[in-house]
């Protein structure tokens, strides 16, 4: 079976459509079209309904995407069983949002080093669409996303308590001054809290899709955006990011997720140290928290 195929299967099925799943593949819709027909031939069965609303599973598709994520998950298994360094025994990738991994990702991985010498660790960054996905196909054993999706197979588990506060490029800036505003989407949930309380500001001239890289814009412009605490500390500290004092605080927790066939031993040490460096990333939000109170 070309593993090729059952990719472009999974990326029909998830996306719902042909165009979608060519975008994510990298290749041309006929490319797609073709494989899923070329899978389709070997099985003797049609795997999707099309039509000009997208595709849809059959019975059979859904019925075979069972035994599609089983295949996936074992060719996963295998590669990286093979592809294991010589002087290690065991491997583990770990998934996460870009804007989570400076702060909790790479704390994390020196935490499991000294915990398991011996464990060969790989990385896989992205959105949070992207990260679920490698979940799915168990490419990715374990991530940290603030949007996570419930899916058979896997358990998600809260990870830390964020805030998301509102910051600018220099001093005494207002939240009622909103001509230099810059709207991050953060999710559903903060958009609509935003839009309660600031309503003033859901009109702004310029929206950021990518959170991880709007700090890199707020801070070489006169403007101001929202962005979670945690990761603008560090910025705080060096007088590059001003807390506007003025502002409302938005609740922003994030999560670790984790696929429910991870080794019960290493799922251990993984939870352990995960903990401890979310423990040391509190005492660091607890601080900045302090000096917005103070404000």
């Amino acid at each position: 079976m070309d593993i090729t195929l059952i990719k472009t299967f999974m990326e029909v099925a998830n996306t719902g459509s042909f165009v979608a799943a060519c975008d994510r593949l990298y290749v041309t819709q006929s490319a797609v079209s073709l494989r899923i027909q070329r899978l389709e031939d070997s099985l003797g069965h049609p795997l999707f309904t099309r039509s000009k609303a997208g595709a849809v599973l059959t019975p059979t598709g859904e019925q075979f995407e069972r035994y599609a994520l089983s295949l996936l998950k074992i060719w996963e298994e295998a590669r990286q069983q093979i592809a294991i360094p010589e002087g290690y025994t065991r491997t583990l990738t770990i998934g996460g949002q870009y804007s989570l991994w400076p702060r909790l990702g790479f704390r994390w991985l020196d935490e499991l080093q000294m915990a398991m010498p011996e464990l060969s660790l790989r990385t896989e960054l992205g959105m949070p669409d992207r990260i679920m996905r490698l979940l799915i196909e168990g490419v990715v054993q374990v991530a940290l996303v603030y949007t996570p999706q419930l899916r058979p197979g896997l358990i998600v588990e809260r990870a830390l308590e964020d805030e998301l506060v509102m910051v600018a490029s220099y001093p005494d800036a207002s939240v009622s001054e909103p001509d230099d505003y810059v709207f991050v989407e953060w999710g559903p949930e903060f958009t609509h809290a935003h839009a309660l309380s600031l309503p003033h500001l859901t009109n702004s001239g310029l929206t950021l899709g990518l959170g991880a890289l709007a700090a890199d814009y707020i801070m070489y412009r006169r403007a101001k955006a929202y962005l979670p605490a945690r990761s603008v500390k560090r910025r705080m500290d060096a007088g590059n990011l001003h807390l506007v004092a003025d502002a409302p605080r938005f609740a922003y927790p994030s999560w670790v997720v984790w696929r429910d066939d991870l080794e019960d031993d290493l799922a251990e040490v993984a939870r352990k140290t995960l903990l401890k460096v979310v423990q040391d990333a509190e005492n660091d939000m607890e601080y900045l928290i302090d000096q917005i109170e103070e404000m």
